[in-house]
């Protein structure tokens, strides 16, 4: 729990969090900012004034308007890093634990030409992410709130920058960190009232997840240019049969009425193999590459460019916006018992992540990020989870690239409380799913949305709550399979009859029977054999594991030990063995990589279940891991039997 002090007013944080008045970001299409020929970007990334507001009510931010002129005017300010959370940043430790408002300030020089023009060009700021609640000034004036930690959201600024004199922009940003129970995730704040134990007005932030709740602007900002008239947003969808794929489009267009919209479909050497005009529509593809997954085939991750290209008078101007959208063609399907991609069986062999990592917190950074999918492919792991949030579009954008194929999380994770499942935390529920469905509904790595994670789906309000998410993202995206995870006992679970494929999770002889392995395969057969008898659904094992401290060692393996690690996975991988010549489609460790956890008895330096350190080094597990990756891989793969972790990566 992260603490703080205040008056009694500060018990109106969450309220405060909520309902101040501002603009919502609007339903409109949120595509990736591209260089293009009509279109220019530009990264805000670096150092940004930074000051937490320490007032007892952490509201003189907004009492004393500290928008309305540079930051460093309000009071002492410091550097901090954008991309980065900045609980970690400095050597204060009020700030590591900080719940409130906290203030960024950035200003950066505009080009003349982004200006001027008749029509003049349209300017957008975005933010990839910033957690968790948003309010965004430029120049002084509000033009953006948004309310989640973990999608992006942008603010057309072209009348405030072109109606200031000068080229100077300012941008001001107020971030609140307070989680509430209709937040996602949840949390709640409580007041500590005995005085004989807590300072006056002590509160702490509850939440019901295990992970730090790192909060700063954690994904890149960034400006960039359209044209007055654009190419807003794009939907494509696509099927194959024997030798022809069906790239089906739809586009909008924002400002005018288009003259003209043409498309034009690329392969990976920049050959046009189809092309369509107008704002829906289908392109055939003959002989098509298909998207395959990490060790399916030999040519994985295959990606098209579909570059659309518009045209549109405005007043006497003709106006042309071009944009490329990386397209991949496959197809999912779901039996029973199977998996299929692109018409054949796909055995999830992969992990649950965190953007976590020293320093950085949940900051985007890309050495990190590399450094990550070279570990994921020595590994011999061909997917992963969102666990337990959507993950940032650098990242995403690489599982496309490398076929690295994906469970699509949305933050639906700690949601405990009966009044988690109201009305109130519905509506935002689905909002949020509309957000993550409108961003990343292109990708071919994402396979399957999950709206939730280890909720308390045994309550009776859950059957309506996740029969309402589910059809509603179904609704948005009928291509894909939907699920949650789940940790509910079989009988009890009152969403499991809503989704596509089973996804549970369970540690058999760490949280249940700790240390005693040997009840590991008759528990997690009959865990198996309950949910499909049940469901007849397929199952994926979504989390298992134990913690292991590096460097830790004793035979015969007791817990916390690296070997007991090893001792755990082969039990699983033994049962996983038996039920994935039936039903069982999947199995994600949890975890990748060790991650920081709030303060408690039973962690460490945070939760220690990663298979790699949280500096990427491995421990034994990750080797028995590999070996039965690499292992599964030769026996599904349509390649020669001659795949090894060293002809397809090294």
């Amino acid at each position: 729990a992260a603490s703080g002090g205040g008056e009694a007013g500060v018990c109106t944080l969450p309220v405060l969090l909520l309902f101040l008045p501002g603009l919502a970001a609007g339903p409109a299409g949120m595509l990736q900012p591209r260089d293009t020929p009509s279109r220019e970007r530009r990264e805000l990334g670096g150092l940004w004034s930074f000051r937490a507001d320490l007032s007892p009510g952490r509201d003189a931010g907004f009492a004393q308007r500290w928008y309305r002129r540079p930051l460093r005017q309000t009071g002492p300010v410091i550097d901090m890093p954008v991309p980065a959370s900045f609980n970690d940043i400095t050597q204060d430790p009020s700030l590591e634990n900080y719940i409130g408002w906290v203030w960024y300030e950035k200003e950066v020089l505009l080009p003349l030409r982004w200006l001027q023009g008749d029509p003049a060009p349209r300017v957008v700021l975005r933010f990839g992410s910033a957690h968790y609640y948003s309010i965004v000034w430029v120049n002084g004036v509000q033009v953006v709130e948004h309310e989640g930690g973990h999608l992006p959201f942008e603010a057309d600024i072209s009348s405030v920058v072109q109606g200031s004199p000068g080229t100077l922009c300012r941008i001001t940003v107020a971030l609140n960190n307070t989680l509430s129970p209709h937040t996602l995730p949840p949390g709640s704040i409580q007041y500590m009232t005995d005085k004989s134990r807590y300072p006056k007005n002590y509160f702490v932030q509850n939440i019901r997840f295990d992970f730090f709740n790192y909060a700063g602007i954690h994904r890149p900002v960034v400006l960039y240019t359209t044209p007055a008239a654009y190419i807003d947003d794009i939907t494509v969808t696509t099927t194959s049969s024997d030798s022809v794929a069906t790239v089906q489009y739809q586009v909008s267009v924002v400002g005018s009425t288009a003259n003209s919209l043409s498309l034009s479909l690329r392969d990976q050497e920049g050959k046009v193999v189809a092309t369509g005009d107008g704002p829906v529509g289908e392109l055939k593809v003959l002989n098509p590459n298909l998207w395959w997954p990490y060790l399916m085939h030999e040519n994985p991750g295959y990606l098209y460019s579909l570059e659309v290209q518009m045209q549109a008078q405005v007043g006497r101007a003709l106006l042309e916006d071009v944009y490329t959208l990386p397209v991949g063609i496959r197809t999912v399907h779901v039996t029973s018992t199977q998996f299929l991609i692109n018409g054949r069986p796909f055995y999830f062999h992969g992990v649950n992540k965190h953007e976590d990592a020293d320093i950085r917190g949940k900051g985007l950074d890309w050495p990190l990020i590399v450094k990550d999918f070279n570990l994921l492919r020595w590994l011999g792991a061909n997917s992963f989870r969102t666990s337990h949030y959507p993950y940032a579009e650098e990242i995403m954008d690489l599982c496309d690239t490398y076929g690295i194929v994906v469970i699509d999380e949305s933050p639906g994770v700690g949601i405990k409380l009966p009044e988690s499942f109201g009305n109130r935390s519905l509506q935002h529920h689905l909002a949020v799913m509309e957000e993550l469905v409108r961003r990343d509904k292109n990708r071919p790595s994402v396979v399957m949305w999950s709206v939730a994670n280890e909720p308390a789906s045994e309550l009776p309000p859950a059957a309506h709550y996740f029969k309402t998410v589910i059809a509603h993202t179904k609704a948005l995206d009928p291509s894909r399979p939907v699920t949650f995870v789940t940790d509910a006992n079989y009988a009890l679970d009152h969403g499991a009859p809503y989704v596509d494929v089973i996804c549970v999770n369970s540690y058999f002889s760490w949280y249940h029977d700790p240390g005693h392995l040997e009840v590991i395969p008759l528990q997690l057969t009959a865990q198996f054999e309950n949910w499909y008898k049940t469901y007849q659904k397929p199952i994926i094992q979504s989390e298992y594991g134990a913690d292991s401290v590096p460097g830790l060692h004793s035979d015969p393996p007791m817990m916390f030990s690296e070997e007991y690690q090893q001792a755990m996975l082969r039990e699983y991988h033994s049962v996983f063995d038996k039920k994935r010549k039936e039903y069982v489609i999947g199995e994600l460790i949890w975890n990748f990589a060790d991650f920081m956890t709030n303060q408690g008895t039973t962690r460490v330096l945070g939760n220690k279940k990663g298979i790699f350190t949280r500096q990427r080094q491995p421990k034994a597990a990750a080797f028995v891991l590999r070996d039965r990756y690499w292992k599964i891989a030769n026996e599904s793969s349509c390649l020669p039997p001659v795949i090894t972790s060293h002809s397809l990566f090294l």
